[in-house]
């Protein structure tokens, strides 16, 4: 019998699929193991920090003169919209703060996550 020749010709037939399944596959393999024991890390900073900006965004909102620029007060609002959708990200609360043109509809928005944040342990005043 013959078995040589044939176990060598299916070595050397299979052996370049399974060499390049194994140079796609084991990279992959590789990254899920070692993610798989490193603990996840936060996306933004620690919520605490983000809580403290959003108190203090707050007040200097609350607290702009009236004389001061519309530009000043646009950027404001701005910079509070942007904490507000961070800490929305950070304890899960859906929000349309995006979607929103400025004005009654969107101010109404800022309410109600301020209110989602609060019940969740994130007091914004």
């Amino acid at each position: 019998m013959a078995t040589g020749p044939v176990a060598l010709y299916a070595v050397v037939a299979v052996a370049p699929s399974v060499l390049f399944w194994c140079a796609l596959k084991v990279p992959a393999g590789l990254r899920w193991w070692r993610g798989r024991r490193r603990p996840e890390l936060p996306a933004g900073p620690p919520i605490e920090k983000l809580a403290a900006d959003l108190r203090r965004v707050h007040r200097q909102l609350a607290e702009l003169p009236s004389g001061a620029s519309a530009v000043r007060r646009y950027g404001t609002r701005q910079a509070y919209d942007a904490l507000l959708v961070q800490a929305c990200r950070e304890v899960e609360v859906e929000h349309r703060l995006a979607e929103l043109p400025e004005g009654f509809d969107r101010e109404i928005e800022r309410l109600r996550v301020e209110e989602s944040l609060a019940e969740r342990g994130l007091s914004v005043s």
